[in-house]
């Protein structure tokens, strides 16, 4: 009767945390003015002349040319962010991108840690569900009468 209480709040539990998840990885900021779209963009991107700075906080003028250019990208072209940054790391340098893309073999940086995430998870459970079947074993009165005749034996 015990466990027919607690399986319903797990799959609750479960049901919400899927639920959250999907809502932050599909939620839509809305409609960006132009300035926040390149302050973004820019965020993306690693300085080629700095070392650990992005072109947004990079005051070198590889970093002001690479401004200019997302500016005049997001000004005069109906191109998505994506293809902004495509073209700057294509036209500037090669190790200008800073976040990993989320296609291909790079796309491993955002699975595993969330595959890790899960197997440690499911791991945890079968672990706690072990233990609890051990602590309910309840010895048997057969189990009871041999552990008392050996304990007068012993004696």
């Amino acid at each position: 009767m015990k466990q027919v209480k607690r399986w319903p709040g797990w799959v609750l539990l479960v049901m919400v945390v899927a639920g959250l998840l999907a809502f932050g990885t599909t939620r839509d900021a809305g409609a960006r003015t132009p300035e926040e779209r390149v302050e973004e963009i820019s965020k993306q991107l690693a300085c080629p002349v700095c070392n650990g700075e992005t072109v947004y906080e990079s005051r070198n003028t590889q970093s002001a040319s690479i401004r200019t250019e997302i500016k005049a990208q997001v000004t005069t072209t109906d191109a998505t962010d994506d293809e902004i940054i495509a073209y700057i790391v294509q036209n500037f340098d090669a190790k200008t991108l800073l976040v990993p893309r989320a296609t291909g073999f790079e796309s491993l940086v955002w699975v595993l840690p969330s595959v890790a995430i899960v197997c440690a998870a499911v791991g945890l459970f079968f672990v706690f569900r072990r233990w609890r079947l051990a602590a309910d074993l309840v010895p048997s009165d057969d189990d009871r009468a041999l552990v008392d005749a050996e304990l007068r034996a012993d004696s």
